[in-house]
């Protein structure tokens, strides 16, 4: 079963709020050694349910990269 980018978009925003808030609530409880570790995870995982989120899009501003030719004289 394929899913389309909508359906993808929607479920790397549902991870981000899911992650971001487990950072969040975990945040208050960093002496904790269970929670510190809960946190550096949801970090972690947020920061790959936004990568993910932002190739879901298609990038507008496509720049074209010049190729820049180099050419030498003989005899120089």
């Amino acid at each position: 079963m394929k899913f389309d980018k909508e359906v993808q978009r929607e479920a790397a925003k549902i991870g981000m709020t899911a992650t971001l808030g487990i950072t969040v609530a975990t945040s208050l409880f960093m002496k904790n050694k269970t929670a510190k570790k809960a946190h550096i995870i949801a970090g972690s995982a947020f920061c790959g349910f936004a990568l993910w989120h932002t190739f879901l899009y298609d990038s507008k501003n496509k720049k074209k990269i010049p190729y820049i030719t180099i050419s030498s004289k003989d005899g120089e």
